[in-house]
């Protein structure tokens, strides 16, 4: 398989978010068949859609080349948010998060399974992905919408609160 460019949304806001959002992208990075090519600046974002009294998130994103069909990276992303406590059976829909690894694109791949939605269905409605997508990426084209990052930056309808942190250099080796 030729290597694909992927495109990874990373948030948490549970526990120690830095900390988690770090291990993850060393666990990535650390995946064979993944290498990890850039990561954002860390946004402080107010929850959409979350019930009241969900603490704001720390989100980015990265992007990733890698050689594993998206399904099993999917898999692998799901392990990744395990391994940092993440319990799917045990949370609400939208609601507070020790990780979340949402796999935006993959290369210009349409998906559409019960398992795995590709382009991630709603990244173009949320400031706190437009953001850090535009940081890495203005120029990104939605395969689906056919508009750039920047565009849909611009002209998103999304209320909630993103404020761009410091310079985050974690260390990932």
């Amino acid at each position: 398989m030729n290597s694909i460019t992927a495109w990874i949304g990373l948030g948490a806001n549970l526990g120690k978010p830095q900390k988690t959002l770090t291990n993850a992208l060393k666990a990535l990075n650390n995946t064979p068949n993944i290498q990890l090519r850039q990561y954002s600046n860390l946004y402080r974002s107010e929850p959409v859609g979350s019930p009241k009294g969900v603490p704001w998130y720390l989100n980015g994103v990265c992007q990733i080349e890698t050689t594993i069909d998206p399904h099993d990276l999917l898999n692998i992303l799901q392990k990744i948010e395990a391994s940092q406590g993440r319990d799917r059976t045990r949370e609400t829909r939208w609601g507070a998060r020790t990780l979340d690894l949402d796999l935006l694109l993959y290369g210009n791949h349409i998906i559409d399974t019960p398992t795995l939605i590709i382009p991630h269905p709603r990244w173009h409605l949320r400031r706190f992905v437009l953001h850090p997508l535009a940081e890495l990426a203005p120029e990104l084209i939605h395969p689906l919408l056919g508009k750039s990052v920047d565009t849909l930056c611009a002209s998103v309808d999304d209320p909630s609160r993103v404020i761009r942190l410091p310079k985050w250099n974690p260390t990932l080796f």
